[in-house]
C-alpha cells in the first residue's frame, strides 16, 4: 500500500530582525514526509534545524512559505505533532505519572482508555515502577525515557525530536535509540529527528537531510538502505552499508566546512 504524505514544508524561509539588521536562519526549505517515514535532519550549529522544527509543530511562524500537515496549513502548535527536547523539562514538584498526564488533562483528555494508554507506555519503556517518584529521583536515562511517554501520551502523529539523546553517555543513547525507534516503528508514527551525529542519524532514518548554513539549507538527502533501515540501531552499526553511507555523509559534512 502507497503511504501518503502528512508533512509538507513548501519553500519555508525564515529570519530573525532587530533593530541594526537581519539575519537569514533559513531558505527555500521544500521537502515530504510520508506516514511512519522516520527523517533526520544533520547538520552544523547554527544551520536553522531547531527553527525548522519549532516553524514545522507552528512554534514559529515561517518569514515566508508554509507547511501542511494532513493537507492543512500550520498556524499554531497542534496535538497531532509531538515535540521531544534535548532537555525533558520535567516539574519537580509533580510525580512521573502526574508530569506524564499533564498534556492529557490540560486537553481535557485524560479518559479511563488514555489512561491504560499511559500505563502500557510506561511499560513499554520499562518504568511502571518509577509512577510516585520524583524527577530528582530518576536517572538521566530514565528522565528521556519519561519524557517520550509524555510527548507520546497525546497519541500525535508525527513526533519531533530535537538531540533528545546528546547529553547521555553512549551505551544509554544506544539504548535509548533501539526503544524509542521500536515504539515508534510499533506504532507507524513519522518523526523527525535533530542531531549532530552522522552514526544516529544513518542509524535511525529512512532518509537524511543534510543542511548547511550561512543561511540553513537543504544540500543533500540521503536516502538509508533497507537492511539498515530494519536492524535496529546497534546491530546497523555493524553493517559493511552502514560504514559506507558513514563515509559518504562524512566527506560532504567536511567539504561544507571546508567551504565555510
Amino acid at each position: 500500500m502507497k503511504k501518503v504524505s502528512i508533512l509538507t514544508v513548501e519553500n519555508v524561509s525564515h529570519a530573525f530582525f532587530t533593530k541594526e539588521n537581519c539575519r537569514i536562519v533559513l531558505t527555500d526549505i521544500y521537502f515530504q514526509l510520508k506516514e511512519g517515514e522516520r527523517v533526520a535532519f544533520l547538520g552544523p550549529s547554527g544551520c536553522g534545524k531547531s527553527t525548522l522544527l519549532s516553524v514545522i509543530c507552528g512554534m514559529l511562524k515561517p518569514t515566508q512559505g508554509t507547511v501542511y500537515f494532513d493537507g492543512v496549513p500550520v498556524t499554531a502548535p497542534d496535538g497531532q505533532i509531538g515535540y521531544m527536547l534535548q532537555q525533558d523539562y520535567l516539574y519537580p514538584w509533580l510525580t512521573v505519572k502526574e508530569n506524564v498526564i499533564l498534556g492529557l488533562k490540560i486537553r481535557k483528555s485524560f479518559t479511563q482508555e488514555n489512561r491504560v494508554y499511559v500505563e502500557q507506555l510506561l511499560e513499554s519503556v520499562g518504568l511502571s515502577d518509577t509512577k510516585e517518584q520524583m524527577p530528582s529521583e530518576l536517572s538521566g536515562g530514565m528522565r528521556q525515557r519519561i519524557a517520550l511517554v509524555q510527548t507520546m501520551a497525546t497519541q500525535p502523529k508525527l513526533l519531533l525530536l530535537d538531540e533528545p539523546f546528546s547529553a547521555l553517555d553512549y551505551q544509554t543513547k544506544i539504548k535509548l535509540e533501539k526503544m524509542v525507534f521500536s515504539i515508534l516503528n510499533q506504532m507507524g508514527k513519522s518523526a523527525i529527528l535533530v542531531t549532530h551525529d552522522i552514526e544516529e542519524a544513518v542509524a535511525t532514518s529512512d532518509r537524511v537531510l543534510l543542511f548547511k548554513r550561512n543561511p540553513g539549507e537543504i544540500v543533500q538527502v540521503f536516502e538509508i538502505p533497507e537492511e539498515i533501515r530494519k536492524a535496529d540501531p546497534l546491530e546497523a552499526r555493524g553493517l559493511p552499508s552502514f560504514q559506507k553511507h558513514f563515509r559518504q555523509i562524512w566527506k560532504e559534512m567536511e567539504q561544507l566546512e571546508s567551504e565555510n
